[in-house]
């Protein structure tokens, strides 16, 4: 890989959080989300990451979408257009982490220093500078994975699959839909009236979902991250407005009420879970930077002298073989799946229609 590539970001919250962390970012982290209604429950949740594998020739357009490309832009929205291949994940956080305005996000210099620079510059503009910030690629760059083989991409298979992330986030009570390969933001409308800031997210559901069953007949992989505030500082900060609190007071006898120590047991476990996540995301993360070809390169030539390596890969072979068979399978069984339920969503009527229709502005 040269100086100036991009490499390939895996969709796992230990590798976004330790990106946005790389950046100089402070107080939040990244917690991936297995159903949109999961969504509701964290809090507080600054902006959603989606990424959705689709065919090269369905990749977004312009077309069909409230295109935001008035004064917002420059008054507004941080919003930077994808100008180099494979760096949809980092620009995602970055669009993401640039419209926040929250007490518990810290930007960094990294990050703040890229958004007064290129404050007053285009979307294609702002998205050069993000490409050109040395560190931003370095970090980015740093989960690069080594590899012995070069693949030519003009032999890749009748279904050439490209995966793409892009973020929604709450602005100025409206939601958005930040994707780099956009000409801008897409307005998907005010939050509904009565409803929370802080429960934006309820206005987001319906809209991810319609992104998602656009694919459903094709497409059945999804993932949701959620950029959250960090959440060991979030209970630390519990913990010590508690434990000052029961300084302070605390009941007559002079001890902890049962409720109080069952919550500081409860706020002190959650602390330990959070650092042994922690703890995880690194070690996996090393993993991820690990080369292991010279290991994997030792044990091919100590199978080859023993003679095994023939009879290694015609197992690999059937089993690659069962594997395929069983894919296409199951690829058969989810597309019959989604074509029946995309039936039986038109069938139910104007009513479903309703249900998914955007709020009016």
């Amino acid at each position: 890989m040269s100086e100036s590539d991009w490499c390939l970001i895996e969709s796992d919250p230990g590798v976004f959080t330790e990106l946005i962390r790389g950046f100089g970012c402070k107080g939040v982290e990244v917690e991936e989300i297995w159903s949109l209604e999961d969504s509701i429950e964290l809090k507080p949740l600054h902006g959603l990451i989606f990424l959705f594998m689709c065919e090269k020739e369905q990749q977004p357009t312009d077309t069909d979408e409230s295109i935001v490309l008035d004064s917002r832009l420059e008054e507004e929205i941080y919003f930077a257009n994808q100008v180099v291949n494979n760096a949809c994940a980092t620009l995602a956080i970055v669009n993401l982490l640039l419209n926040v305005q929250h007490q518990d996000v810290e930007l960094g210099d990294t990050l703040q220093n890229l958004k007064s620079f290129s404050a007053s510059f285009d979307s294609k503009t702002k998205g050069l500078a993000l490409a050109n910030s040395p560190l931003i690629r370095q970090v980015h760059n740093s989960f690069s994975r080594q590899t012995m083989l070069e693949f030519d991409n003009s032999l890749a298979g009748e279904r050439d699959e490209a995966s793409h992330f892009i973020a929604y986030v709450p602005i100025n009570g409206r939601l958005y839909e930040l994707d780099g390969l956009k000409r801008g933001p897409i307005d998907h409308g005010r939050l509904p009236d009565g409803l929370p800031t802080e429960e934006w997210v309820q206005h987001a559901i319906p809209v991810i979902r319609k992104r998602m069953q656009r694919y459903a007949s094709s497409e059945l992989r999804f993932t949701l991250l959620a950029v959250i505030s960090d959440r060991k500082t979030v209970l630390q900060k519990q913990l010590d407005t508690m434990t000052a609190a029961l300084d302070e007071g605390g009941d007559e006898s002079g001890g902890l009420t049962e409720a109080a120590a069952a919550e500081i047991s409860r706020l002190t476990e959650a602390i330990s879970h959070e650092e042994e996540k922690i703890a995880r995301y690194k070690r996996e993360n090393a993993r991820r930077r690990h080369n292991y070809i010279p290991m994997v390169v030792e044990l091919l030539k100590i199978l080859g002298e023993r003679g095994q390596v023939n009879g290694l890969v015609d197992v690999a072979i059937d089993k690659s073989r069962n594997r395929q068979a069983w894919k296409a399978e199951g690829d058969r069984s989810a597309t019959k799946d989604a074509q029946a339920a995309k039936t039986a969503a038109s069938a139910a009527g104007t009513g479903e229609k309703g249900a998914d229709a955007k709020p009016s502005n």
